[in-house]
């Protein structure tokens, strides 16, 4: 749910207004704050100029969890009972409208509250890249320091990604992978062991990163030809502000055998009319009646699945707080856990082919890829 709220002062405003968002920034994660206003006061008697202004924020909260939380700040920066009505206001923190519901409808009518509101609704969106990589990997040790072209496969993977969004980081949990990350000139952030998933350690580093982000970016580190254009079109699935989760699906070529088409390893994704998921699986979706097998390709376009994934931050601490579900330990896919828990994702469309990198025969066929595609 977003939230929007006000935050003004007219005593030691700007000290009390930093010590707002100090606070603000630590319960929200994804805040975002309009530009300061000097406004007059509302209601006093007495000449009174306030700094003023609006923010913005989700949270899985209820409204009456986030007042009680605001009013927590207050107190936190010194408001005592009566001072309003001395005309004292060391921060004024007010719930103004969710989603759903309006809960200050004059103050919303104010001309600054527009205004930032506005100001707030026009900012882009700030993309924070990460690139999970460890080390230890059942059918491929050290993949992500295997050579590729006479670089590593993680320094063709974080070039590939660094001028696409606002910042990029790989995150490992190995000393070996860091160093090499920091001697070609990239960014790296150390993460826990006893990660399960590229989700729950992308949510650490997430954490340790400095600067604020609308959307965590998650990419694969054995995809040394992700294109930069796939990444525009994970970003572009969040103009719809009500987007969650976001990743990409390939349709399968026609000319794709249907060997190819049944492949377990080849995830395959059933997609809705507004471009949402509606499944993943590693068998073959949907089963064509009355269609023999091999005619299957030439009768419906099937999507396989691109395993690049971006999700609203504060949808980041959420997912990675649920428990394993059953559709989930069915096909060994993390992604079933957040649509039976009712979280959508945002399909985006691409055409352009990559080859990930599990094993040795793959990186074989990486290099060939690299010779006749890549100049």
């Amino acid at each position: 749910m977003k939230y929007q709220i006000s935050i003004g002062s007219n005593t030691a405003p700007e000290t009390n207004l930093q010590k707002a968002h100090e606070a603000l920034d630590t319960l929200f994660p994804d805040i975002r704050y309009s530009t300061v206003k000097e406004t007059p006061s509302f209601g006093f008697h007495h000449l009174s100029v306030f700094l003023d202004q609006v923010a913005q924020f989700s949270s899985s909260l209820s409204a009456s969890e986030i007042i009680r939380l605001l009013k927590g700040v207050e107190r936190e920066i010194g408001r005592l009972p009566g001072e309003k009505e001395r005309e004292i206001v060391k921060i004024d923190l007010d719930l103004l409208a969710s989603e759903v519901e309006v809960f200050k409808a004059e103050d919303l009518k104010r001309t600054y509250i527009q205004e930032g509101l506005a100001e707030l609704n026009k900012k882009t969106m700030r993309f924070l890249g990460l690139i999970p990589a460890r080390y230890a990997s059942t059918r491929f040790p050290a993949k992500p320091l295997a050579m590729l072209g006479g670089k590593t496969v993680i320094q063709r993977v974080y070039e590939q990604v660094v001028g696409c969004v606002d910042d990029a980081y790989v995150a490992t949990d190995d000393e070996r992978i860091a160093k090499v990350v920091e001697n070609f000139g990239g960014k790296v952030v150390m993460t826990s062991t006893s990660h399960k998933s590229g989700t729950d350690r992308c949510r650490e580093a997430a954490s340790k990163v400095d600067g604020q982000f609308d959307v965590i970016i998650n990419i694969q580190g054995d995809e040394p030809f992700i294109h930069p254009s796939q990444i525009e079109t994970v970003k572009q699935c969040f103009d719809d502000d009500t987007t969650q989760i976001a990743t990409l699906v390939r349709p399968f070529p026609f000319d794709a055998s249907i060997e190819q088409l049944q492949n377990p390893n080849g995830v395959k994704v059933v997609i809705d009319k507004d471009l949402h998921a509606l499944y993943f699986s590693r068998s073959v979706i949907p089963y064509l009646r009355g269609v023999e097998s091999s005619e299957w390709l030439t009768h419906h376009t099937f999507y396989k699945h691109i395993g690049l994934y971006a999700y609203q931050r504060t949808v980041l601490d959420e997912i990675t707080s649920l428990p394993q579900s059953s559709l989930e330990l069915a096909e060994s896919l993390e992604q079933l856990r957040w649509l039976e828990n009712g979280y959508t994702i945002k399909v985006g469309l691409t055409d352009v082919e990559t080859i990930g990198i599990d094993t040795p025969e793959d990186l074989r066929r990486a290099e060939e890829f690299l010779k006749n595609h890549v100049g």
